[in-house]
């Protein structure tokens, strides 16, 4: 059986599928007469053509059983989807070029304080927690057409530890 172990994520890394959505490197701006610091500009959504809406939602997820089988990729051809963790947890991401070309297959692990945006008709992985009770915010596209699921042939292992 084929198997993956994650690297850590960084943005150079990622920079094929997406955006990583993190404070570190962007320009701080204070706010809120200094009570408060915003950082802009930290991923290129991309979820209004034709109008549609930015959805926000909250994910509560639950992990999977070790070592994780991996029988499924989806992408969204119609929006980038933005995952953003709201606990301090090291979580999983797993994309891709092609679901049946393993050799394409890339897994980061993303500390707590690291987002993804993938970028439109990117091959990822349905969210992958380590922990129990992990609750993400989600920004994407809402409606039907945008996603499209394709189950591998030969499943295969990511592996944490």
């Amino acid at each position: 059986m084929h198997r993956i172990v994650p690297s850590p994520l960084t943005k150079t890394a990622f920079a094929p599928f997406g955006d990583v959505v993190e404070a570190d490197g962007a320009m701080p701006i204070e706010i809120n007469q200094g009570f408060a610091t915003r950082f802009n500009h930290l991923a290129n959504i991309e979820v209004t053509s034709g109008g549609a809406p930015v959805n926000i939602s909250l994910f509560d997820a639950r992990p999977r059983p070790q070592p994780i089988a991996i029988k499924v990729m989806e992408r969204h051809p119609l929006g980038s989807q933005l995952f953003f963790p709201l606990q301090d947890k090291p979580w999983l991401v797993l994309v891709c070029a092609d679901p049946q070309d393993f050799d394409s297959y890339r897994a980061f692990t993303a500390i707590g304080r690291q987002g993804v945006n993938y970028a439109r008709n990117v091959w990822h992985h349905p969210l992958l927690v380590l922990g129990e009770n992990e609750r993400f915010l989600i920004v994407d596209r809402p409606g039907g057409g945008n996603l499209e699921e394709i189950w591998l042939d030969t499943p295969f292992e990511l592996v944490t530890t």
